[in-house]
């Protein structure tokens, strides 16, 4: 379970972890599992803890007045789970995270991470990589959220992250695209004409 994450962590460095902060890891990330819709967060909570998807999806998003649920954010393996701002600042999430399918992580807390973080050189590069990684996908997204039109965004996403459209059902794909049903149809019925 944890060569995953040990793994990850060496992907994104030029100088592997020791034995000895391969140790330090796994003191401190505990797994847990998560039923298909058991949350992780929910909306008004404090985020205590950033997850490693071992197995599994996750989903982070917000309920609008009417009860439509908006997706900011789909993770599956590999990705990491939490509320960043509500994290950092220690103020109530607006959001919710929950387990689209049964899942596996493995969790840190905010005050461990930063210890990791300040005692290893190796994570204080690894956790550099990940958030410049983080920035650079934010930033895209952004970007094909105000200027692509519904149907590049949709070639987009198949294009850069596929497995979504395998992992989440339409509706879902639909809300994190910010686009309705409706205009999904449309999109994949012009697909399979071609």
């Amino acid at each position: 379970m944890y060569d995953t994450l040990v793994t990850y962590i060496n992907r994104h460095v030029e100088t592997p972890l020791t034995s000895e902060e391969i140790d330090a890891i796994q003191r401190v990330f505990v797994p847990r599992k998560f039923r298909k819709r058991q949350y992780f967060l929910q909306e008004g909570e404090v985020c205590k803890h950033t997850a490693f998807i071992l197995k599994g999806a996750m989903r982070q998003y917000t309920v609008g007045d009417k009860g439509e649920e908006h997706i900011i954010r789909l993770s599956i393996e590999n990705w990491w789970a939490t509320d960043r701002e509500s994290l950092i600042k220690e103020t109530p999430s607006i959001f919710f995270i929950d387990a689209w399918e049964e899942t596996e992580t493995l969790i840190v807390t905010k005050s461990d991470l930063t210890d990791l973080v300040y005692n290893i050189p190796t994570m204080t590069r690894w956790i550099r990589a990940i958030d410049d990684n983080f920035a650079a996908a934010t930033q895209r997204r952004l970007n094909a959220a105000i200027s692509l039109s519904a149907e590049d965004r949709y070639h987009d996403l198949e294009k850069n992250y596929p497995e979504f459209l395998q992992r989440f059902p339409k509706h879902i794909i639909a809300s994190y695209l910010g686009i309705n049903r409706e205009t999904l149809s449309r999109i994949n019925s012009r697909g399979t004409k071609k």
